[in-house]
């Protein structure tokens, strides 16, 4: 007979499994599943990406492509939190299975779209979906798994999200040349399935049911203020001008949207997110600090290859491989943190060494310019690489340290949204001032022609560089640079903050660590893991 998992709150001791670090076959099972379920939420786009030219060469509609990705970061964004409050609500396996089925359906609606309207349609649906799989992964961990033992599990999800960066254009690529883009989304299916038999069979948590109804105002009010303003950063400096009376328009409904959300969260019978899980100053750190890392490393992710090609001439095919050197040395940081972590139950050090080596690698970013070796570009971004792994599994471990267990899933929903919001802005600042930046340098260099030639994108790829003549393209090669240098030196002063909020955390002791029992006021009763 099959092991099964139930999720208990212990008051005293831990099952001998679990004390002992060695967790039941069944658990392995279950975060095999999570695992699947958490590429298929970080591989998605970056398959997706790869075949977008292909695509609206078969569909058309290039004039809305920008908004095949855009509503599945919306429905995405809006729906995180209200996956976390549903968890809480009414059960995790429910609303993860849920989550599965819904993003499923709209990988498959979206590989039989026959026009850009419907692909844009089904995308949002898919990313409904993969607004509760991120959520459901990491509260269903903090369910199964004690914050002591969570750590070494870090290495594990950094693992998966390093995988998913690298091979996502790659894998991308390929299917698109061979199989056909439908193959883009149509390749969800079979891993999803899978994900969705291993969870249904083997993880059994704790039925809830609450007697409250949904916050439907809290939800409505949320998801317009999000919405307002991850369309504020899409569309700021590129479909509009920042100071355009959209963009004024869309700022003013989402501030006076969120306004009336937090509001509206102190009267709630069931509020959405409830404001007090806020007043634990650890909970609230870590938002901080993971809307920075969002902001910091997202928009590394899109300079950096950038950079590469179009400075150091390297292949537009390999630009997952681009970024080896930071993934790979924030794989390796997360897997020491979490060991670390778990045998020692001290994390306070990882955030503020985080914060010095992810300050101190965008500032060496900074210095890149038309002569940097890919040798030298590499080492710095192992330096990023190595910040970003002490902080991107330690935020959440103890965030959900932070909270009572009922508010497990607003408190995984709440960091991995401010995570989210957080990689909006960076895209849209650095973005922002990188397009400045290389059009001054074009106007300088190549005068009035070369400004035309990024008027509409400052961002040329490699068959459009190619096309320039070559006193144009050394000019580009040196706009890039400079845009580059001012992205990273605007991303090395808003780490300075990861620096600064990390020293005001509070190290409470991990739950089911031997320290247990002495937490402060900051503790939640002990998670533990019990195999039947």
């Amino acid at each position: 007979m099959a092991d099964t998992v139930e999720s208990v709150v212990a008051e005293g001791k831990q099952p001998q499994s679990a004390a002992e670090g060695k967790q039941p076959r069944s658990v392995r099972v279950v975060l095999l599943a999570l695992m699947i379920a958490m590429m298929l939420a970080m591989l998605d786009n970056m398959i997706v990406g790869t075949a977008m030219p292909t695509i609206v060469g078969e569909l058309g509609g290039l004039e809305h492509l920008s908004w095949v990705v855009t509503g599945y970061t919306l429905a995405t964004a809006a729906s995180t939190p209200i996956w976390g409050k549903i968890g809480d609500m009414y059960g995790r396996k429910g609303a993860f299975l849920s989550s599965i089925v819904i993003f499923l359906l709209g990988s498959a609606l979206s590989g039989m779209a026959q026009d850009m309207g419907q692909l844009i349609g089904f995308r949002a649906v898919q990313g409904l979906g993969a607004g509760g799989l991120m959520v459901g992964v990491m509260a269903i961990i903090g369910d199964l798994i004690p914050p002591r033992e969570r750590g070494k599990y870090q290495g594990m999800m950094a693992g998966v999200m390093a995988l998913a960066m690298i091979g996502g254009p790659l894998v991308g690529g390929t299917i698109t040349d061979n199989w056909g883009w439908r193959w883009a989304f149509y390749i969800n299916l079979p891993l999803g399935a899978v994900a969705l038999a291993l969870v249904t069979a083997v993880l059994h948590l704790p039925k809830k049911r609450s007697k409250a109804g949904i916050d439907y105002l809290g939800v409505l009010l949320l998801t317009v203020g999000i919405t307002s303003i991850v369309l504020v950063t899409t569309w700021g400096g590129t479909e509009y001008a920042w100071t355009s009376a959209r963009i004024m328009e869309l700022t003013g409904i989402g501030v006076a949207a969120l306004v009336g959300f937090v509001f509206w969260q102190t009267k709630a019978a069931e509020p959405v997110v409830p404001l007090h899980i806020f007043k634990s100053r650890n909970f609230t750190l870590m938002s901080v600090i993971g809307f920075i890392t969002g902001f910091v490393m997202f928009g590394a992710t899109l300079f950096l290859p950038l950079y590469q090609q179009a400075v150091q001439g390297a292949s537009a095919t390999n630009s997952g491989l681009l970024l080896l050197p930071m993934l790979g040395a924030m794989l390796v940081t997360s897997m020491v943190a979490g060991r670390v972590t778990t045998n020692s139950g001290r994390y306070k050090i990882f955030p503020i060494v985080g914060g010095v080596l992810m300050t101190v690698g965008l500032y060496l970013l900074s210095l890149m310019d038309t002569g940097t070796t890919r040798l030298t570009s590499g080492l710095y971004m192992a330096v990023v690489g190595a910040g970003m792994g002490c902080l991107m599994q330690i935020t959440m471990l103890v965030a959900q340290n932070s909270v009572q267990m009922k508010d497990m899933g607003v408190a995984s929903s709440s960091t991995t949204l401010f995570r989210t919001l957080g990689s909006s802005f960076g895209v849209a600042i650095m973005g922002a001032l990188f397009n400045h930046r290389v059009q001054d340098v074009m106007a300088e260099r190549a005068g009035a022609a070369g400004a035309r030639m990024t008027e509409q994108s400052a961002q040329l790829d490699a068959k459009s560089l190619a096309k320039l003549p070559a006193v144009a393209r050394e000019a580009y090669q040196h706009a890039v640079s400079s845009g580059t240098h001012s992205a990273f030196l605007l991303g090395a002063g808003i780490s300075v903050l990861v620096l600064i909020a990390a020293l005001f955390v509070k190290e409470v002791p991990l739950k089911g660590g031997p320290k247990a029992a002495t937490e402060g006021a900051d503790a939640a009763p002990v998670t533990v893991v019990e195999a039947v």
